[in-house]
């Protein structure tokens, strides 16, 4: 695997650090093996006056953009696996650990990266099924219609805390300051939701749920991982239940496509 296509998941990740939702980064150097599919013409999902074409059109826009970054995911997860067991590393592999590093902000070793290191970069490296992340958005974004996903291509009800970064939301609370997160299109959105699962100190139980189910070789879930969530909403164990039951009862739609 050359280091251009390595390095360019790390590359398109840091682009979309929620931070900095409307940040990109210069990955011309970097030659992918296709490039990532545009989200860029969004459909107007309050006109579908029938739900169930509305959330056929909602997974049909959003899908391809969380199909990408699960594959761009597992292309770097097989590298840390190969390098895991390697003894003597080459310049490129130092320089994609170091992506890695920064990326799921795991700090290497003084002394180079370790089993210990290694172990928690696996953890953090995994795909997100596509079931949970799409239930997220729909009830995140009321499918599509909410006024964070029309006027900031935000589907997950990210926050951010830099004054302009994003949209005020008409119900804050005084004395807060954060903004819903604004993105230059839903790519980036999703992006950063990946970032914000698999690497936030909130989310260490739904890594540690993913990791188990790994080792014992049973499938990776979305009503599984969403167990996970609890510090997701303020409401906690309601809102994870609410996901899991979404997850269910919109089967259908995660698989279509």
């Amino acid at each position: 695997m050359k280091l251009s296509r390595v390095v360019l998941a790390s590359a398109l990740f840091l682009s979309a650090c929620s931070d900095a939702p409307q940040s990109t980064t210069n990955v011309s150097q970097l030659q992918p093996a296709s490039p990532p599919p545009s989200l860029e013409q969004v459909p107007d999902f309050a006109s579908y006056k029938i739900v169930d074409e509305k959330k056929k059109a909602f997974v049909s826009f959003l899908k391809p953009g969380v199909t990408y970054i699960n594959d761009l995911i597992l292309n770097a997860r097989t590298r840390l696996k190969t390098l895991s067991s390697t003894t003597a590393m080459a310049s490129d592999d130092e320089v994609f650990l170091a992506k890695v590093a920064e990326l799921f902000k795991l700090p290497l070793p003084e002394a180079g990266a370790d089993a210990k290191w290694f172990n928690e970069a696996l953890k953090r490296v995994d795909i997100i099924p596509a079931d949970l992340v799409l239930t997220q958005a729909a009830k995140e974004s009321g499918w599509g219609t909410s006024r964070f996903a029309r006027e900031g291509n935000n589907y997950f009800g990210q926050w951010c805390y830099t004054p302009g970064c994003g949209l005020v939301p008409s119900a804050r609370g005084k004395g807060q300051t954060h903004e819903v997160a604004a993105f230059k299109d839903a790519f980036q959105a999703i992006r950063a939701y990946f970032l914000n699962v698999n690497r936030n100190a909130a989310y260490a139980d739904l890594r540690n749920i993913r990791a188990a189910l790994r080792k014992s070789g049973q499938p990776i879930t979305g009503e599984a991982l969403a167990k996970g969530l609890l510090s997701y909403s303020e409401r906690g164990q309601p809102y994870v239940d609410e996901v899991q039951s979404m997850i269910r009862f919109n089967e259908k739609y995660w698989s279509q496509g």
